[in-house]
């Protein structure tokens, strides 16, 4: 990297990746030379799926995305705060989705910590795409786990380990 690339970092649990998330990655390589997926381990949230493997399928489904962006995408967990993890992976930009007004509400809060800790990394907002506002990490998998069908709202290698491990 040159010192004049824009380095953006977009944090998430990922808990799992879903269209929506590929979406927000997909325009955020449209205004970043660099772009780190940060996946936040966030034990209190008890995840479905461990930092191991919901990195595993976030770098599955951004090496496709890689291959044909001219931005290089690197997937990286973290267990710190956001802010610190910022400044590690050198960030300049974050890149926050928005689906409603109740993200916007706690991203505004977000947005105002952030800068009070570190007023030079900026946080910019993207707004989903009307065909993924609705799509939640969390009814994905409560979807998932009465047996409903989860195709259209993440990736197929994604729903299927959501599959398995409901099979479970």
């Amino acid at each position: 990297m040159t010192p004049s690339e824009v380095i953006g970092l977009y944090p998430g649990t990922f808990d799992p990746i879903t269209n929506g998330h590929i979406d927000i990655i997909k325009r955020a390589l449209k205004i970043v030379d660099h772009l780190v997926i940060g996946i936040a381990e966030n034990k209190a949230k008890g995840p479905l799926f461990t930092t191991d493997e919901r990195v595993a399928m976030a770098e599955a489904e951004v090496r496709a995305l890689g291959e044909t962006a001219e931005t290089p995408i690197v997937v990286k967990p973290f267990d710190k705060l956001l802010m610190h993890f910022a400044e590690e992976v050198e960030a300049h930009v974050i890149v926050r989705g928005l689906r409603a007004v109740s993200d916007f509400e706690y991203e505004f809060q977000m947005t105002g910590m952030n800068a009070a800790l570190n007023p030079d990394i900026e946080t910019v907002f993207l707004m989903a795409d009307p065909r993924h506002q609705a799509v939640a990490s969390r009814l994905v998998k409560e979807i998932a786990k009465y047996g409903g069908a989860v195709d259209q709202f993440v990736p197929a290698a994604v729903a299927k380990k959501l599959r398995d491990r409901f099979a479970r």
